[in-house]
């Protein structure tokens, strides 16, 4: 007999290396949007810079693109900060330190690093203060607004793995419950072949011996589907045909049957065991007390999307607590784990007697 297995810790994604965050967080559309951002502070500074557009264009691009990368460095390096200052404090004050830096560099490089020639020319200063201070302004405010979408981005993606997490372990849940359904089905078929299997010795049937090959055989096949999670309808129609095959052995001249499933719904994932538990029912229930015995019909199709099987017999018909039995009940929460609430299971009583067993469920 199986047993569920234990329900296992899903497994944490490593944390990325604080490089590799750097990297990651330069993606091409905030590369775009810091040059866009520098290309329009150009614009707005146009009008009171000398210098020829594109010098200008190129300093506020240099500086846009600077801030972006102190930025994103802050956010990785150092990697743990005291508990009083947070993150985004700290990106914040490196981004308003980053932005007068840059400038100075680019005016530096200008003036081919002559410092008191920068700060001589009162052009080069007001141009400096007026770069730097642009940046000063617009610079801690656009890290404040990238940090408000970072931060909401982290939730929603916190949320989402809750979300699969969750998912995860229902669905474990879910095959642990099918497991230890399923593991309540095979003893119950066992012990009923089996008492059938007595009954027919202890009556000094000739057909005993020929039944119990048989049923080895049927046995030898069936047992190593019985745990296979992707058998499908077809592999059930195997096992419910060796089945019948061997009940006709034992009571050739009671028992007569037809399957008859659409090709279409051969395919089609199916709970091991589940056609089985019926036939089982109207072999033991319907035919076996019945002393003319009776027919056993199979069949199957597909309908507005939803799948209908039935087994059918013409025996003695619905008894008293028939629907209540421990393999029906145990059989209508396999339907509904495997196919969810929508599954059913439905007992009719056939006319002018017998028993109709019907499964629905959408694929």
């Amino acid at each position: 007999m199986s047993t569920a297995s234990p329900i296992a810790p899903a497994a944490s994604p490593a944390a990325p290396s604080p490089w590799q965050g750097f990297v990651a967080y330069l993606t091409p559309l905030r590369l775009a949007l810091a040059l866009g951002l520098a290309g329009l502070a150009a614009v707005m500074l146009g009008p009171i810079f000398i210098i020829p557009f594109p010098v200008l264009l190129g300093r506020t691009m240099f500086v846009g693109l600077w801030a972006l990368l102190a930025f994103a460095a802050a956010g990785q390096w150092p990697r743990r900060l005291p508990r009083w200052w947070a993150r985004w404090l700290f990106q914040v004050l490196v981004v308003a330190l980053a932005v007068p830096v840059a400038t100075l560099l680019v005016y530096l490089v200008a003036v081919g690093g002559d410092f008191a020639s920068l700060i001589r020319s009162e052009g080069r200063v007001m141009g400096f203060l007026w770069i730097a201070g642009s940046g000063l302004l617009v610079g801690p405010l656009l890290a404040m607004g990238a940090l408000y979408r970072q931060r909401d981005a982290e939730a929603r993606n916190q949320a989402l793995s809750f979300e699969l997490e969750r998912s995860e372990l229902e669905r474990r849940a879910l095959d642990a419950r099918l497991r230890l359904l399923q593991a309540q089905v095979e003893p119950h078929f066992l012990f009923n072949t089996l008492a059938n299997v007595r009954a027919l010795v202890e009556a000094g049937s000739p057909q005993a011996a020929p039944v119990l090959r048989s049923l080895i055989a049927y046995l030898r096949a069936a047992m190593p589907r019985l745990q296979d999670e992707t058998a499908c309808l077809a592999d059930e129609l195997g096992l419910v045909k060796a089945y019948l095959e061997l009940m006709h052995l034992r009571m050739p001249d009671r028992l007569v049957y037809e399957i008859a499933v659409p090709p279409e719904l051969l395919r089609l994932r199916f709970p091991p065991m589940a056609l089985l538990t019926l036939v089982e029912n109207a072999v033991r229930h319907g035919i076996d007390p019945s002393e003319e015995g009776g027919r056993i019909e199979l069949g199957g199709l597909l309908e507005d999307g939803q799948v209908r099987l039935w087994v059918s017999d013409t025996g003695v018909g619905l008894v008293q607590q028939m629907g209540s039995g421990t393999g029906l009940r145990n059989l209508r929460e396999r339907l509904q784990v495997v196919y969810g609430e929508g599954a059913a299971l439905d007992l009719q009583e056939n006319q002018p007697h017998g028993l109709r067993a019907e499964i629905r469920f959408t694929p």
